[in-house]
């Protein structure tokens, strides 16, 4: 995407805020266009597919298409719940599609000045976004905050919080599903060449871990994640795939994995989202910090281990995986915003967890995993 919606243009267009809380989507007409925004992450563009899976069992007649950006668009092939994706490379371009496709409704989940701007600028009729957003005047329908629709007092998971928004629309209540992603036969084809190609066997199994992440407070020790691969392959027979983004600082992880481990490993580095997709549904098991790889592993229905620092994970943690072990130890300072250590010289929250405890969780994993498969 170019440009930024500046502060002028904004208020010209988003100044006047409306509350608009009788809206709905029952209302819309057979065949109806809706339009879904969910920009930015990974691991938001994953777990906003349970809602979308709830909208489209009540209403499969609805033409649902969803706007996301690049690469995280690619996350959505092959949803059944979904019409048609449109991914922001230009917010001009964005806003002409969105005025040609006439949509009735327009979802706004995700709050940003651009997803404001856009959400007014489609002209649908109805356009909804949650009452804690900026710029007011893009929507006719604002949603009150999750606790209020579920009506609980406690923190809800981030999927609970994108369902609510389309249970307060219309939806009617019902259990939120597990997330979902569907890996395509030509990526799962090149995620299985690949393998092969680094002599890991079609009948041998592997692990997918995930050992980077944006910040220091959310990512374990390399040593610790050199350990745990260790320990799947002599104990488990799992070849040990690691898996990072293109970043300097993400390879430079995996270089100290390396140094720890004293031989070569598999990495995965920087790959197209299908295939790192394809490739993680094709694994034993995820292990990994707390970050968009997990999700996706819970998405594809593998177990998963999460190592949780800074973030909270009641909010955060892979939602309704098949087999799911969360690594947290307590701290006072937990939950915080992340970004820094805000009460010790570094993160002791994830600096705390210990391989053993690793380890133990990685066994019940797995050995429930064989069990079920008996």
């Amino acid at each position: 995407m170019s440009g930024r919606t500046g502060s002028a243009e904004a208020g010209a267009l988003l100044s006047q805020g409306v509350g608009g809380r009788g809206k709905s989507l029952a209302g819309l007409p057979e065949g109806a266009r809706v339009l879904v925004i969910r920009l930015r992450s990974m691991g938001d563009t994953v777990l906003m597919t349970p809602a979308l899976r709830l909208l489209h069992d009540w209403r499969p007649d609805l033409r649902v298409s969803v706007l996301s950006e690049p690469p995280w668009d690619e996350l959505l092939d092959g949803n059944p719940a979904i019409h048609s994706v449109l991914a922001l490379r230009s917010k001009a371009l964005a806003a002409w599609q969105m005025r040609r496709s006439r949509f009735a409704a327009v979802v706004n989940l995700h709050g940003g000045p651009t997803s404001a701007f856009l959400t007014r600028w489609s002209g649908a009729p109805l356009r909804a976004g949650f009452a804690h957003f900026r710029y007011p005047g893009a929507y006719n329908a604002r949603i009150p905050t999750a606790q209020e629709i579920l009506e609980v007092d406690r923190p809800v998971h981030t999927a609970e919080h994108v369902a609510s928004a389309f249970f307060s629309l219309g939806v009617p209540r019902a259990e939120i599903p597990p997330a979902e992603l569907f890996p395509s036969a030509p990526a799962t084809e090149r995620a299985r060449d690949w393998l092969r190609s680094l002599g890991v066997g079609e009948d041998e199994g592997y692990a997918v871990i995930h050992p980077t992440a944006v910040y220091a407070t959310k990512q374990w020790a390399a040593r610790g994640f050199a350990e745990a691969g260790q320990y799947l392959e002599r104990t488990f027979g799992l070849r040990p795939v690691y898996v990072c983004g293109p970043g300097k600082q993400e390879r430079e992880t995996l270089d100290r994995i390396e140094s720890q481990t004293g031989t070569s490993i598999l990495r995965a580095s920087d790959w197209p989202i299908r295939e790192l997709v394809a490739l993680t549904a094709g694994a034993k098991i995820f292990v990994g910090n707390d970050s968009g790889p997990a999700h996706v592993a819970a998405a594809v229905r593998i177990p998963v281990l999460v190592i949780f620092g800074s973030s909270h994970a009641a909010v955060w943690k892979p939602w309704k995986a098949v087999d799911t072990a969360v690594v947290q130890n307590d701290f006072d300072c937990n939950p915080c915003p992340g970004d820094r250590c805000y009460t010790y010289e570094e993160p002791r929250c994830i600096l705390s967890i210990t391989t053993e405890q690793v380890k133990v969780c990685l066994e019940s994993l797995l050995r429930a995993a064989t069990h079920s498969r008996t």
